[in-house]
């Protein structure tokens, strides 16, 4: 069973950064994709970026430009930078990692972007 942790959340002002950390409990090395994902007030669990085992990244148009993912498969861990952070931004963002059927949660980290 891998255990994911989120670490980096925090309130920012609008237009400043914050850089989210998912640490494994397990190594990710053969994680067929680590990812983040969003879930604001009211609204659903949302797909922020994601990062195959080859490298490959996918984002949300919404974010595009203004985040990156990385992951670092040495440290077991991925991370997710966020630039130019907009009130849109406020939500709990929850690391993910996959492997073929198998899918598994952090519990979040709350991230609030005050105007």
């Amino acid at each position: 069973q891998v255990q994911l942790v989120e670490s980096g959340g925090g309130l920012v002002q609008a237009g400043g950064s914050l850089r989210l950390s998912c640490a494994s409990s397990g190594s990710i090395d053969s994680m067929n994709s680590m990812g983040w994902y969003r879930q604001a007030p009211g609204k659903e669990r949302e797909l922020v970026a994601a990062v195959t085992r080859g490298g490959s990244t996918n984002y949300a148009d919404s974010v595009k430009g203004r985040f990156t993912i990385s992951r670092d498969n040495a440290k077991n861990t991925v991370a997710l930078q966020m630039n130019s952070l907009e009130p849109e931004d406020t939500a709990v963002y929850y690391c993910n990692a996959r492997y073929w059927s198998r899918t598994y949660w952090g519990r979040g980290t709350q991230v609030t972007v005050a105007s």
